[in-house]
């Protein structure tokens, strides 16, 4: 029979579940994911800019390589194509279309194509570029078709497509009004069948002006959240590279839900993870003789003669009180639902009520689903600008998915953010912090330690006042997954040794030292004896006992009937501890099968009331 634990899950796992990778079955589509650089190859990308920087045509393919690596890190089943337009050469199928160059076909990024695209770095990745493909003339119409047919082509199941267009011309035909009419029509027909293009719009002399040419040719915003058309072009790599992961992943909801106002007033809303525990990849077992993946199955089986059982000849129990309790599957789902999936408003709270030691898990975002019921995005703009202006967070009841429990949660609202370059810094939308039950809170017994004179505070005030500094946790990388993935791509790019790697979650000693200066060596004037050296404290020796040299042991606590019997009777057995149990079961001669308190207590109750 299976044990409850088996099918009952914890709400630990339920949390680590949802942390976890969300289910395919949440989404409208399930496939791969596809993504196609397409890149101007022209003489203008190849021009270096102001003291020494990188070209464009340099910044690019920096940009496409820190796409391949992440994706070969979070997402390796992903598709990906690198084209070339504007180029000299021609490299596609039957070269149907003149200056357009496939240097990579719709695949997964893997170790070789992050070698190719390092040979095109740097000044001699500019010469191998024009050794290869050259400059010459463009026709962005043939370009964009040729990218259709790399979707096209492929036979996998496609859940979302990108193409993604780097260039520094905003006029890239130079006047020609048929090859604009070409390149308009194509990038209408790749709309319609449902690629998303996007414009990383690079510096350019004198300006680039995307209402010339390319705002017919990129998509429109997808909803509210998308970042959209970017008026200003990208003259940093980081600012591009911000853009591109901004873009190229798919932002997909890990669950809808009906977010209930009252009065039958309902929304449709999505819950989408923002902060997630990254972990190392799991290690995938291959057979020693081919080194391929190896499989594990499980089966169940009777003890006695051996055969093999279906589902439907488990039951699931739980052992309360001696006793086995044995339910079907149709009961244990009853016992765990509780109510529909779904967001239930309670009432609002100011949000000085909401305390950091409330936060047990990762938050999650709510945000409206404009596709499911016309009219969302109007209410839930509306309700996040009403409890920002007033200060207050949104309490409601959540629960996420069929037969899991219900979790009390604080919405707090956040306003759009944007950076000096006009990208997204912050979504608008509900940040939802989980709230602890009443079970949940724990109640600690704090000793009474030495207070610190005013004098001593003064001077710790003074040190934290000295070590602040502004706080971000995308500034802080995990220096063991990054270290992991360092060998990781030096085993796959054969390269001599990994990358180093800087761990910025060490102190920063010397820096810490000039800013306290001597504020350090005063406070521990002022708290420690005088020549105290931490390094040089060891702990008490235990003193020999005098005869014998051994330490003498704890006089055996013994326990008459009669006591034993009072405590049965006010129900006090459980103050006394498991070592007097198990003495007392012996002198009474109680026969027990486990060692557990409650267990003891059990045989003794039996024992004394026959």
């Amino acid at each position: 029979m299976a044990d409850w634990n088996a099918y009952y899950q914890k709400e630990d796992d339920e949390v680590e579940q949802e942390e976890g990778e969300e289910s395919a079955g949440d989404y409208k589509n399930s496939g791969r994911d596809s993504l196609v650089f397409l890149v101007d190859a022209s003489k203008e990308m190849f021009i270096k800019g102001e003291d020494g920087e990188p070209s464009n045509f340099d910044m690019t393919i920096q940009c496409v390589r820190s796409v391949y690596t992440s994706k070969i890190i979070s997402s390796d089943k992903d598709l990906v194509a690198l084209v070339f337009y504007g180029t000299e050469q021609s490299k596609n199928p039957r070269n149907s279309f003149k200056h357009v160059y496939i240097y990579h076909d719709l695949d997964c990024p893997g170790a070789r194509r992050v070698q190719d695209l390092d040979g095109l770095r740097e000044e001699k990745g500019a010469r191998l570029a024009a050794e290869i493909m050259g400059s010459g003339e463009t026709s962005l119409g043939d370009a964009l078709w040729c990218c259709s047919n790399l979707f096209s082509d492929m036979k996998l199941r496609l859940s979302h497509k990108r193409l993604m267009i780097f260039t520094c011309r905003d006029d890239p035909h130079g006047g020609d009004g048929a090859r604009d009419r070409q390149a308009r029509t194509k990038a209408a027909d790749l709309k319609e069948t449902g690629v998303v293009i996007d414009l990383m719009h690079l510096t350019k002399p004198g300006g680039f002006d995307v209402s010339l040419f390319f705002c017919d040719i990129v998509s429109p915003p997808e909803d509210e959240s998308e970042l959209g058309l970017q008026l200003e072009p990208c003259g940093k790599l980081e600012d591009l590279k911000k853009r591109v992961r901004a873009k190229e992943m798919k932002k997909r909801a890990q669950s809808r839900l009906t977010f209930s106002l009252g009065d039958g007033m309902n929304i449709a809303v999505g819950v989408y993870v923002l902060a997630r525990t990254a972990t190392k990849p799991p290690a995938v077992r291959l057979y020693s003789e081919t080194n391929e993946p190896v499989r594990t199955k499980t089966r169940l089986f009777h003890t006695q003669h051996g055969s093999l059982l279906l589902p439907s000849d488990t039951k699931r129990a739980q052992v309360y009180g001696n006793k086995q309790i044995v339910m079907e599957k149709g009961e244990v789902d009853e016992i765990k639902k509780f109510s529909d999936p779904g967001l239930v408003l309670i009432g609002f709270k100011p949000m000085s009520c909401l305390k950091l030691h409330h936060h047990i898990r990762p938050a999650l975002f709510i945000f409206p689903e404009e596709e499911q019921v016309t009219g969302n995005s109007c209410v839930f703009t509306a309700l996040l600008q009403k409890c920002s202006e007033r200060d207050v967070f949104a309490l409601c009841k959540l629960t996420p998915r069929i037969n899991t429990p219900p979790r009390f949660v604080a919405l707090v609202p956040q306003r759009e953010v944007l950076d000096s370059s006009q990208v997204q810094a912050a979504p608008p939308g509900f940040h939802a912090i989980f709230l602890p039950y009443a079970d949940d809170i724990r109640t600690l017994d704090v000793h009474e330690c030495p207070t610190a004179n005013d004098e001593q505070v003064d001077k710790m005030k003074q040190i934290v006042h000295k070590l602040r500094f502004r706080y971000r946790s995308d500034a802080f990388e995990n220096p063991v997954l990054q270290q992991h993935y360092r060998n990781l791509e030096a085993l796959a790019l054969d390269l001599l040794a990994p990358e180093a790697i800087e761990d910025f979650t060490m102190p920063k000693l010397n820096m810490m030292d000039d800013r306290l200066g001597s504020l350090a060596q005063e406070f521990k004037d002022l708290v420690y004896p005088a020549n105290y050296n931490p390094d040089s404290k060891t702990a008490a020796k235990r003193k020999p006992a005098e005869a014998g040299g051994a330490v003498p042991k704890k006089p055996k606590v013994e326990i008459s009937e009669d006591e034993l019997r009072a405590h049965v009777a006010k129900g006090t057995l459980g103050k006394l501890t498991v070592p007097v149990l198990k003495d007392a079961c012996k002198q009474f001669g109680v026969q027990t099968t486990g060692t557990k308190k409650q267990e003891l207590i059990d045989a003794l109750t039996a024992q004394l009331d026959k």
